[in-house]
């Protein structure tokens, strides 16, 4: 429509409104969203300490076939507020810059490293352990972010990925390997990948110029 509007100024004025307005929506919208998966994530934890913990039986168990069910379950459990607490974060930052490319996509970029991941931890976890918490999208979201300014060649999107780079690369390599017995070190490893390879998985197509 602003294409084929006159060219005066007083409508240019009000395309640039227009544009702020989005901008502003958007980053509106992906606040709300995380804000309301971080506060959906500590009534779950309250409702499992009400019950006696009775919700971490339905994290990942490996390899029992009813388990499976558990793959989308995992994220949004967690063994105690410390746990919730150290995911809080961290989710919360990653997932909003991830959401400011679009609600839509970031739903289907989570909803990608959560099966992926969960598979991966039902596949090769310890025998009779079960996984759950927010770890593994949170690794995954921050290899997202770390491939997807590359591989788009988004002059924003490389300096987003060297300053999460900066902060948290350290932490996030660290926490990738099998360092400690009580924590999920193959969550975080292959949430980490899955979200690099879906990073890669979604970059645009060159164009391929007509003959």
């Amino acid at each position: 429509m602003s294409g084929s509007g006159t060219r005066g100024s007083g409508m240019r004025g009000s395309g640039a409104r227009a544009g702020d307005w989005t901008r502003t929506g958007r980053v509106k919208a992906s606040a709300q969203l995380m804000l309301g998966w971080v506060a959906l994530l500590w009534l779950i934890e309250a409702v499992d300490h009400i019950t006696g913990h009775a919700l971490d039986a339905y994290g990942i168990t490996a390899r029992e076939a009813d388990s499976l069910t558990a793959i989308p379950l995992a994220p949004f459990l967690h063994f105690g507020f410390g746990h919730v607490a150290s995911n809080t974060v961290p989710l919360l930052m990653l997932g909003f810059v991830t959401a400011l490319s679009g609600i839509g996509r970031f739903l289907a970029v989570c909803a990608a490293i959560i099966l992926a991941d969960g598979f991966a931890v039902w596949l090769i976890s310890p025998p009779h352990s079960i996984t759950a918490g927010a770890s593994g999208l949170i690794f995954g979201l921050f290899g997202y972010l770390l491939i997807r300014g590359f591989v788009e060649r988004s002059p924003l999107g490389v300096a987003v990925a060297v300053v999460i780079a900066a902060v948290w690369g350290t932490t996030f390599l660290a926490g990738a390997l099998p360092t400690d017995s009580m924590v999920s070190w193959q969550a975080h490893l292959f949430g980490l990948l899955a979200g690099a390879s879906v990073a890669l998985l979604t970059r645009p197509r060159p164009e391929v110029a007509a003959v």
